[in-house]
């Protein structure tokens, strides 16, 4: 047996302000269906979900984004203008660097660049 990749769905609170967000960090978007939409950066794939949202879901809801450059991503993650979305200073782990993320809806992102 292989497996080939996990695609997460993600719930909004938002929609439009979700997809602003996912295409500011640099995600495109196509339509997948009526009600969601899936992104896609350089071979990494999600889903977000235009009709449903549970805050208590969406709170708990955490992925780790792997970035080969954490400086050049923390440039751009401080670009994003989002009331609703923030992000952590780097810090620096024994496995390497993190920003933590937290999209619109409460989604937290662990974007990481681990040690070589």
């Amino acid at each position: 047996m292989k497996f080939n990749e996990i695609r997460a769905f993600i719930p909004c609170k938002d929609y439009e302000q979700s997809v602003s967000f996912y295409r500011a960090l640099g995600f495109r978007g196509e339509p997948a269906g009526e009600d969601m939409m899936m992104f896609e950066r350089d071979g990494c794939t999600f889903f977000l979900q235009k009709n449903f949202y549970d805050e208590a879901f969406s709170k708990n809801q955490m992925f780790q984004l792997i970035v080969s450059d954490i400086n050049e991503t923390y440039a751009v993650v401080s670009q994003i203008n989002d009331s609703d979305a923030r992000h952590s200073a780097i810090k620096q782990e024994h496995w390497g660097q993190v920003i933590y993320l937290w999209g619109p809806s409460g989604e937290l992102w662990h974007v990481t660049e681990l040690n070589s």
